[in-house]
Protein backbone atom coordinates (compact mmCIF):
# COMPACT_ATOMS: atom_id res chain seq x y z
CA UNK A 1 0.00 0.00 0.00
CA UNK A 2 1.40 3.32 -0.92
CA UNK A 3 2.54 5.51 2.02
CA UNK A 4 0.24 8.37 1.63
CA UNK A 5 -2.74 6.12 0.45
CA UNK A 6 -1.84 4.45 4.35
CA UNK A 7 -1.48 7.66 6.08
CA UNK A 8 -5.37 8.83 4.46
CA UNK A 9 -6.77 5.92 5.82
CA UNK A 10 -5.08 5.81 9.26
CA UNK A 11 -6.48 9.94 9.57
CA UNK A 12 -10.16 8.88 8.79
CA UNK A 13 -9.56 6.12 11.25
CA UNK A 14 -8.40 8.45 13.94
CA UNK A 15 -10.87 11.11 13.36
CA UNK A 16 -13.19 8.00 13.57
CA UNK A 17 -12.25 7.29 16.95
CA UNK A 18 -9.42 4.70 15.81
CA UNK A 19 -6.48 3.90 18.72
CA UNK A 20 -3.25 1.99 17.16
CA UNK A 21 -2.08 -0.95 17.80
CA UNK A 22 0.85 -1.33 20.50
CA UNK A 23 4.36 -1.37 18.82
CA UNK A 24 2.90 -0.10 15.59
CA UNK A 25 5.29 2.89 15.54
CA UNK A 26 4.24 4.17 11.98
CA UNK A 27 1.25 4.36 13.13
CA UNK A 28 1.55 6.27 16.35
CA UNK A 29 4.19 8.69 14.49
CA UNK A 30 0.98 9.84 12.13
CA UNK A 31 -1.27 9.80 15.29
CA UNK A 32 0.79 12.73 16.90
CA UNK A 33 1.25 14.52 13.71
CA UNK A 34 -3.00 14.11 13.23
CA UNK A 35 -3.19 15.56 16.39
CA UNK A 36 -0.84 18.28 16.26
CA UNK A 37 -2.46 19.64 12.85
CA UNK A 38 -5.80 19.23 14.75
CA UNK A 39 -4.70 21.69 16.90
CA UNK A 40 -2.84 23.65 14.50
CA UNK A 41 -6.34 24.20 12.85
CA UNK A 42 -8.00 24.61 16.09
CA UNK A 43 -5.82 27.54 16.76
CA UNK A 44 -6.32 28.72 13.38
CA UNK A 45 -9.74 28.73 13.45
CA UNK A 46 -10.01 30.87 16.92
CA UNK A 47 -7.31 33.56 15.33
CA UNK A 48 -9.32 33.53 12.45
CA UNK A 49 -12.88 34.49 14.66
CA UNK A 50 -10.87 36.99 16.82
CA UNK A 51 -9.72 38.60 13.55
CA UNK A 52 -12.78 38.70 11.96
CA UNK A 53 -14.52 40.17 15.07
CA UNK A 54 -11.84 42.21 15.81
CA UNK A 55 -12.81 44.16 12.31
CA UNK A 56 -15.89 45.32 13.51
CA UNK A 57 -15.43 49.39 13.97
CA UNK A 58 -13.97 50.16 17.82
CA UNK A 59 -14.18 53.21 19.74
CA UNK A 60 -11.29 53.63 21.50
CA UNK A 61 -11.37 54.57 25.44
CA UNK A 62 -9.39 57.98 25.64
CA UNK A 63 -8.08 59.15 28.95
CA UNK A 64 -5.02 61.73 29.84
CA UNK A 65 -5.36 65.34 28.14
CA UNK A 66 -7.82 64.37 25.39
CA UNK A 67 -10.40 66.95 26.05
CA UNK A 68 -10.68 70.15 24.41
CA UNK A 69 -9.83 69.49 21.33
CA UNK A 70 -11.23 70.64 18.25
CA UNK A 71 -11.31 69.34 14.49
CA UNK A 72 -8.39 67.09 15.48
CA UNK A 73 -5.21 65.77 12.78
CA UNK A 74 -3.21 62.98 13.27
CA UNK A 75 0.03 61.98 12.08
CA UNK A 76 2.90 59.07 13.49
CA UNK A 77 6.52 59.33 13.71
CA UNK A 78 8.43 56.43 14.48
CA UNK A 79 6.64 54.84 17.88
CA UNK A 80 5.14 58.03 18.98
CA UNK A 81 1.41 59.51 17.66
CA UNK A 82 0.76 63.48 17.16
CA UNK A 83 -2.67 65.38 17.41
CA UNK A 84 -2.76 68.53 16.00
CA UNK A 85 -5.72 70.52 16.92
CA UNK A 86 -7.67 74.28 15.95
CA UNK A 87 -7.14 77.37 18.02
CA UNK A 88 -5.56 78.31 21.07
CA UNK A 89 -3.19 75.79 23.27
CA UNK A 90 -3.97 75.58 27.05
CA UNK A 91 -1.20 77.65 28.00
CA UNK A 92 -1.01 79.92 25.21
CA UNK A 93 0.65 79.39 21.42
CA UNK A 94 -1.47 78.06 18.33
CA UNK A 95 -2.09 74.67 17.55
CA UNK A 96 -2.04 72.62 20.73
CA UNK A 97 -0.33 69.25 20.24
CA UNK A 98 -0.76 65.78 21.88
CA UNK A 99 1.70 63.21 22.19
CA UNK A 100 0.66 59.12 22.80
CA UNK A 101 2.54 56.19 22.33
CA UNK A 102 -0.56 54.06 22.41
CA UNK A 103 -3.25 56.13 21.16
CA UNK A 104 -5.24 56.12 24.39
CA UNK A 105 -3.18 57.98 26.90
CA UNK A 106 -2.51 61.62 25.72
CA UNK A 107 -0.55 64.13 27.36
CA UNK A 108 -0.31 68.61 25.90
CA UNK A 109 3.43 68.00 24.30
CA UNK A 110 3.83 71.27 22.95
CA UNK A 111 2.09 74.21 20.75
CA UNK A 112 3.12 75.11 16.51
CA UNK A 113 3.56 78.84 16.77
CA UNK A 114 4.00 80.93 20.14
CA UNK A 115 0.95 83.56 18.22
CA UNK A 116 -0.95 84.13 15.42
CA UNK A 117 2.06 85.31 12.60
CA UNK A 118 2.34 88.58 12.05
CA UNK A 119 1.68 88.71 8.51
CA UNK A 120 -1.78 87.24 9.11
CA UNK A 121 -3.14 89.63 11.88
CA UNK A 122 -2.18 92.17 9.07
CA UNK A 123 -4.09 90.78 6.55
CA UNK A 124 -6.94 89.58 8.75
CA UNK A 125 -7.26 91.98 11.89
CA UNK A 126 -10.24 90.35 13.06
CA UNK A 127 -8.59 86.68 13.03
CA UNK A 128 -8.16 85.85 16.82
CA UNK A 129 -7.20 81.88 16.37
CA UNK A 130 -6.04 79.79 13.69
CA UNK A 131 -7.94 76.56 13.13
CA UNK A 132 -8.24 73.09 11.11
CA UNK A 133 -4.83 71.86 11.40
CA UNK A 134 -3.89 69.29 8.65
CA UNK A 135 -0.50 67.43 8.78
CA UNK A 136 1.24 65.35 5.75
CA UNK A 137 4.58 64.25 4.56
CA UNK A 138 5.79 64.85 1.41
CA UNK A 139 8.96 65.99 -0.50
CA UNK A 140 11.21 65.30 2.20
CA UNK A 141 9.16 67.33 4.76
CA UNK A 142 5.81 67.46 7.18
CA UNK A 143 3.89 70.09 5.82
CA UNK A 144 1.42 72.08 8.15
CA UNK A 145 -1.86 73.47 6.07
CA UNK A 146 -3.87 75.58 8.30
CA UNK A 147 -6.89 78.03 7.34
CA UNK A 148 -7.36 81.45 9.23
CA UNK A 149 -10.55 83.41 9.29
CA UNK A 150 -13.56 85.10 10.86
CA UNK A 151 -16.62 83.13 11.97
CA UNK A 152 -19.19 82.82 9.26
CA UNK A 153 -17.33 84.91 6.64
CA UNK A 154 -15.21 83.21 3.59
CA UNK A 155 -12.92 86.18 3.36
CA UNK A 156 -10.27 83.58 4.84
CA UNK A 157 -7.24 82.14 4.15
CA UNK A 158 -5.16 78.88 4.27
CA UNK A 159 -1.22 79.37 4.74
CA UNK A 160 1.84 76.27 5.59
CA UNK A 161 4.32 75.81 7.75
CA UNK A 162 6.88 72.85 7.09
CA UNK A 163 8.79 70.89 9.88
CA UNK A 164 11.61 68.34 9.11
CA UNK A 165 10.12 66.66 12.53
CA UNK A 166 7.22 66.12 14.38
CA UNK A 167 9.26 65.31 17.90
CA UNK A 168 9.90 68.67 20.25
CA UNK A 169 13.05 66.85 21.84
CA UNK A 170 14.93 66.78 18.24
CA UNK A 171 17.72 69.70 17.73
CA UNK A 172 16.00 69.89 14.40
CA UNK A 173 12.21 70.76 15.34
CA UNK A 174 11.27 73.82 13.67
CA UNK A 175 7.91 75.52 11.90
CA UNK A 176 8.94 77.70 8.99
CA UNK A 177 6.06 79.96 8.57
CA UNK A 178 5.98 79.16 4.67
CA UNK A 179 2.65 81.97 4.39
CA UNK A 180 -0.13 81.82 2.38
CA UNK A 181 -0.89 79.53 0.11
CA UNK A 182 -4.50 80.08 -1.25
CA UNK A 183 -7.54 82.91 -0.10
CA UNK A 184 -10.99 83.62 -0.91
CA UNK A 185 -12.76 87.01 -0.66
CA UNK A 186 -16.53 88.03 0.12
CA UNK A 187 -17.28 88.14 -3.94
CA UNK A 188 -16.25 84.32 -4.03
CA UNK A 189 -18.60 81.06 -3.90
CA UNK A 190 -16.24 79.69 -1.77
CA UNK A 191 -13.96 79.54 1.37
CA UNK A 192 -10.69 78.83 1.87
CA UNK A 193 -10.55 77.15 4.80
CA UNK A 194 -10.32 73.70 5.97
CA UNK A 195 -7.39 71.88 4.06
CA UNK A 196 -6.13 68.84 3.48
CA UNK A 197 -3.52 67.23 1.46
CA UNK A 198 -4.06 64.21 -0.01
CA UNK A 199 -1.42 62.42 -2.26
CA UNK A 200 -2.40 60.77 -5.88
CA UNK A 201 -1.20 57.22 -7.24
CA UNK A 202 1.65 59.37 -8.44
CA UNK A 203 2.45 61.01 -5.65
CA UNK A 204 1.08 64.26 -6.35
CA UNK A 205 -0.28 66.34 -3.73
CA UNK A 206 -3.46 67.81 -4.08
CA UNK A 207 -5.22 70.39 -1.45
CA UNK A 208 -8.61 69.92 -0.95
CA UNK A 209 -10.97 72.61 1.55
CA UNK A 210 -13.96 74.57 1.61
CA UNK A 211 -16.86 75.25 4.37
CA UNK A 212 -20.67 76.21 3.20
CA UNK A 213 -21.14 77.99 0.53
CA UNK A 214 -20.64 76.44 -3.00
CA UNK A 215 -19.04 73.65 -0.84
CA UNK A 216 -15.92 71.37 -1.23
CA UNK A 217 -13.00 72.37 -3.29
CA UNK A 218 -9.59 71.64 -4.80
CA UNK A 219 -6.36 72.40 -6.45
CA UNK A 220 -3.17 70.69 -7.48
CA UNK A 221 0.13 71.69 -5.50
CA UNK A 222 3.51 71.85 -6.67
CA UNK A 223 4.95 69.19 -4.46
CA UNK A 224 8.72 71.74 -4.58
CA UNK A 225 7.10 74.85 -2.81
CA UNK A 226 3.84 73.25 -0.97
CA UNK A 227 2.00 76.11 -2.99
CA UNK A 228 -0.58 76.51 -5.91
CA UNK A 229 0.85 74.51 -9.15
CA UNK A 230 0.50 77.12 -11.48
CA UNK A 231 0.18 74.40 -14.43
CA UNK A 232 -3.00 73.49 -13.86
CA UNK A 233 -4.88 76.66 -12.40
CA UNK A 234 -8.22 75.09 -12.48
CA UNK A 235 -10.21 74.58 -9.01
CA UNK A 236 -12.12 71.83 -9.06
CA UNK A 237 -15.46 71.31 -7.45
CA UNK A 238 -16.27 67.84 -5.28
CA UNK A 239 -19.03 68.24 -3.07
CA UNK A 240 -21.60 70.63 -1.78
CA UNK A 241 -24.83 70.14 -0.25
CA UNK A 242 -28.65 70.43 -2.34
CA UNK A 243 -30.77 73.75 -1.49
CA UNK A 244 -33.92 71.84 -0.09
CA UNK A 245 -37.09 72.86 -1.58
CA UNK A 246 -38.24 75.53 1.53
CA UNK A 247 -34.96 76.78 2.11
CA UNK A 248 -34.68 79.12 5.49
CA UNK A 249 -33.63 82.39 5.51
CA UNK A 250 -29.84 82.29 6.59
CA UNK A 251 -28.81 84.28 9.95
CA UNK A 252 -28.36 87.52 10.16
CA UNK A 253 -24.34 87.86 8.88
CA UNK A 254 -24.16 84.38 8.13
CA UNK A 255 -24.57 81.77 5.04
CA UNK A 256 -27.40 79.10 4.94
CA UNK A 257 -27.62 76.71 7.25
CA UNK A 258 -28.41 74.12 4.22
CA UNK A 259 -25.29 75.06 2.92
CA UNK A 260 -23.38 73.33 5.59
CA UNK A 261 -20.40 70.92 4.44
CA UNK A 262 -17.39 71.45 5.61
CA UNK A 263 -13.78 70.01 7.08
CA UNK A 264 -12.80 67.37 4.01
CA UNK A 265 -10.52 64.83 4.12
CA UNK A 266 -9.38 62.42 1.49
CA UNK A 267 -7.60 59.37 1.67
CA UNK A 268 -6.86 56.69 -1.22
CA UNK A 269 -8.00 53.05 0.09
CA UNK A 270 -7.79 49.95 -2.77
CA UNK A 271 -9.21 51.37 -5.89
CA UNK A 272 -11.01 54.12 -4.46
CA UNK A 273 -10.45 57.57 -3.42
CA UNK A 274 -12.61 58.61 -0.30
CA UNK A 275 -13.85 62.07 0.64
CA UNK A 276 -14.95 62.05 3.98
CA UNK A 277 -16.61 65.56 5.22
CA UNK A 278 -18.87 67.21 7.96
CA UNK A 279 -22.47 67.83 7.55
CA UNK A 280 -24.15 70.47 9.35
CA UNK A 281 -23.62 72.62 12.40
CA UNK A 282 -20.33 72.66 14.43
CA UNK A 283 -19.57 74.40 17.09
CA UNK A 284 -22.39 75.04 19.14
CA UNK A 285 -21.95 73.05 21.66
CA UNK A 286 -25.17 70.64 23.10
CA UNK A 287 -26.61 72.40 20.09
CA UNK A 288 -24.45 71.08 17.35
CA UNK A 289 -25.44 68.87 14.86
CA UNK A 290 -22.19 67.35 12.59
CA UNK A 291 -22.51 64.15 11.25
CA UNK A 292 -19.83 62.48 9.04
CA UNK A 293 -20.38 61.38 5.68
CA UNK A 294 -18.45 59.77 2.91
CA UNK A 295 -18.49 59.70 -0.85
CA UNK A 296 -15.81 57.93 -3.37
CA UNK A 297 -14.25 58.11 -6.50
CA UNK A 298 -11.84 56.20 -9.40
CA UNK A 299 -10.10 59.73 -9.79
CA UNK A 300 -8.75 62.18 -6.97
CA UNK A 301 -10.41 64.96 -8.91
CA UNK A 302 -13.62 63.33 -8.96
CA UNK A 303 -16.94 63.08 -9.14
CA UNK A 304 -17.45 61.31 -5.88
CA UNK A 305 -20.50 59.62 -5.31
CA UNK A 306 -22.20 57.92 -2.34
CA UNK A 307 -22.88 54.43 -1.27
CA UNK A 308 -26.26 55.00 -3.30
CA UNK A 309 -24.45 56.33 -6.50
CA UNK A 310 -25.74 59.84 -5.56
CA UNK A 311 -23.09 62.56 -6.87
CA UNK A 312 -21.63 64.34 -3.72
CA UNK A 313 -21.62 67.82 -6.02
CA UNK A 314 -25.54 67.08 -5.97
CA UNK A 315 -25.61 67.06 -2.02
CA UNK A 316 -25.21 62.95 -1.82
CA UNK A 317 -22.95 61.48 0.76
CA UNK A 318 -23.26 57.82 2.96
CA UNK A 319 -23.20 58.46 6.70
CA UNK A 320 -20.47 57.31 8.80
CA UNK A 321 -21.04 58.63 11.97
CA UNK A 322 -23.78 60.39 13.87
CA UNK A 323 -25.00 61.84 17.68
CA UNK A 324 -25.32 59.34 20.37
CA UNK A 325 -26.77 59.90 24.25
CA UNK A 326 -23.37 60.36 25.45
CA UNK A 327 -21.57 62.28 22.40
CA UNK A 328 -22.67 64.83 20.13
CA UNK A 329 -21.69 66.39 16.35
CA UNK A 330 -19.16 64.10 15.68
CA UNK A 331 -17.10 65.52 12.69
CA UNK A 332 -13.73 67.94 12.02
CA UNK A 333 -12.39 64.26 11.42
CA UNK A 334 -9.03 63.02 9.52
CA UNK A 335 -8.05 59.91 9.00
CA UNK A 336 -4.52 57.83 9.25
CA UNK A 337 -3.67 55.41 7.44
CA UNK A 338 -1.25 52.55 9.66
CA UNK A 339 -0.24 49.20 8.31
CA UNK A 340 -2.07 47.56 11.62
CA UNK A 341 -5.70 49.51 10.34
CA UNK A 342 -6.92 52.85 9.78
CA UNK A 343 -8.10 55.25 12.40
CA UNK A 344 -10.87 57.92 12.40
CA UNK A 345 -9.68 60.80 14.60
CA UNK A 346 -12.38 63.71 14.73
CA UNK A 347 -13.55 65.92 17.94
CA UNK A 348 -17.72 65.03 19.19
CA UNK A 349 -19.25 67.39 21.87
CA UNK A 350 -20.28 66.27 25.61
CA UNK A 351 -23.85 66.19 26.31
CA UNK A 352 -23.44 67.37 29.08
CA UNK A 353 -20.95 69.78 28.90
CA UNK A 354 -21.42 70.83 25.35
CA UNK A 355 -17.39 71.12 25.12
CA UNK A 356 -15.59 69.15 22.46
CA UNK A 357 -13.31 66.08 23.25
CA UNK A 358 -10.69 64.17 20.83
CA UNK A 359 -12.66 60.58 19.49
CA UNK A 360 -10.53 58.03 17.56
CA UNK A 361 -12.06 55.00 16.23
CA UNK A 362 -10.63 51.97 14.04
CA UNK A 363 -12.26 51.77 10.51
CA UNK A 364 -13.55 49.09 9.11
CA UNK A 365 -13.99 48.82 5.96
CA UNK A 366 -16.94 46.48 4.56
CA UNK A 367 -17.98 45.97 1.03
CA UNK A 368 -15.89 48.96 0.17
CA UNK A 369 -17.36 51.34 2.57
CA UNK A 370 -15.85 52.73 5.76
CA UNK A 371 -17.99 52.04 9.36
CA UNK A 372 -16.72 53.71 12.47
CA UNK A 373 -17.69 53.99 15.96
CA UNK A 374 -18.81 56.39 18.46
CA UNK A 375 -17.84 56.25 22.26
CA UNK A 376 -20.24 55.88 24.84
CA UNK A 377 -18.30 56.63 27.64
CA UNK A 378 -15.58 59.49 28.54
CA UNK A 379 -16.05 63.42 29.06
CA UNK A 380 -15.33 66.89 28.55
CA UNK A 381 -15.87 69.15 31.17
Amino acid sequence: MPESQGSGILLRAWQAGYTPVPGNTAAKLILIAMRALHVIRAVIVAGLSTALWSQAPQALQLSGDYAGTHDPAMAREGHKYYVFATGKAPGGGQFAVRCSTNLTDWKLCGHVFDEVPAWIREASPKTKDLWAPDVSYFNGKYHLYYAFSVFGKNTSGIALATNETLDPQSPSYHWKDEGLVLKSVATDDFNAIDPNIVLDKKGQPWLSFGSFWSGIKMRRIDAATGKLSKSDPKLYSLASRARPAEAEAPPPGLPANWEAIEAPFIVRHGPFFYLFVSFDLCCRGTKSTYRIMVGRSAKVTGPYVDANGKAMSMGGGTQVLAANQRWLGPGGQSVLERREGDLLVFHAYDAGSGKPALQISTIEWKEGWPRAALSSSGEAK
